[in-house]
């Protein structure tokens, strides 16, 4: 009887113990499906923020195009839009603006050093010309020292009506303005900050400055340099915006591209030379953009028997 007891006691102890392994293996799965979601789930914050840290470090490292442009953003503050981006941002990346900038200061600098020199070289040139092309009082220059004339031109007399020649006055000071005009333009500043420097450069350093050593300034000058010549710099600006969106070709010559983007901004194209030029890696890269696009094109052709066109797919 102890011994049926035992057995009985042994097959219930044998069944619960079952049933409750039975319920341990089905409930355990589930914890670990749990904990392996949880941990998938973990696994893909965790990849997830590591792209976006990727993605974030990438766009401070590499020079990444830029964002595409909406209407309403062309005249925004280029400076904080493109902060990502590494380097101010070329104007000629940028949509046509009036007031769109993004400041290349670095750049700017080494313009206004070279037009100071060019000033002083300018100077020169114009000291060797005869009296009657520049209406400068040779005899004055030599008697008076330097700066006893600047304060005689500038604080005694002041200001006069010159009597220079015509092109000097109507041709060569409005394309100088351009060309101080342009000296700003192209290192990302707007249509007004650029008139703005041209008009600090033509009649602080070169009226008021340099020129003033020689004669007194001119009333003409102080507005035709400034105002005349920023009009005629943004014209500047146009043609080499052009110049530089067909790689700095014109007509489809790269020599007359290449002096023509000379002729209406000779600082930056100088100081290119012995620094970085943002104008000509933006034309190397619009023209790789140009040589990566799928193009279609229709063009006749003249045979031995008959003429046709014959239609050219590029991918």
């Amino acid at each position: 009887m102890g011994s049926l007891l035992r057995i009985v006691l042994f097959f219930i102890f044998s069944v619960v113990a079952t049933s409750t392994c039975a319920q341990r293996a089905t409930i355990v799965p589930d914890e670990t499906n749990a904990v392996a979601d949880t941990m998938a789930k973990s696994e893909a914050t965790i990849t997830f923020a590591a792209s976006e840290l990727a993605d974030i470090q990438w766009n401070t490292s590499c020079a990444a195009p830029l964002p595409p442009l909406r209407p309403d953003s062309i005249d925004c503050d280029w400076d904080a839009r493109f902060g990502a981006h590494p380097g101010p941002v070329s104007p000629y990346e940028m949509p046509v603006s009036w007031t769109a900038s993004s400041h290349d200061w670095k750049r700017l600098w080494y313009n206004t050093i070279t037009l100071g020199s060019a000033f002083v070289g300018t100077l020169l040139v114009l000291e060797c010309l005869p009296e009657d092309a520049t209406s400068w009082n040779r005899a004055e220059l030599q008697d008076v020292p330097l700066f006893k004339r600047w304060y005689n031109h500038v604080i005694d007399k002041g200001v006069e009506w010159d009597h220079d020649k015509f092109y000097f006055n109507y041709i060569l000071h409005p394309y100088a303005g351009g060309v101080y005009f342009m000296a700003a333009r192209s290192c990302g500043f707007n249509f007004w900050q650029s008139l703005l420097y041209c008009t600090i450069v033509s009649n602080v350093g070169w009226e008021y400055g340099v020129e003033a050593f020689m004669e007194r300034p001119s009333i003409q000058d102080l507005f035709v340099t400034p105002i005349i010549g920023s009009c005629v710099g943004e014209g500047f600006y146009r043609i080499k915006r052009h110049i530089v969106d067909h790689n700095y070709t014109l007509w489809g010559s790269a020599v007359l591209g290449n002096i023509v983007a000379f002729l209406v901004d000779p600082v930056n194209e100088f100081v290119g030379f012995l620094d970085r030029n943002p104008a000509r890696r933006v034309a190397r890269e619009k023209a790789a953009a140009r040589a990566a696009a799928p193009t279609l094109t229709l063009s006749p052709m003249l045979g031995t028997r008959c003429a046709g066109f014959a239609l050219t797919a590029r991918f």
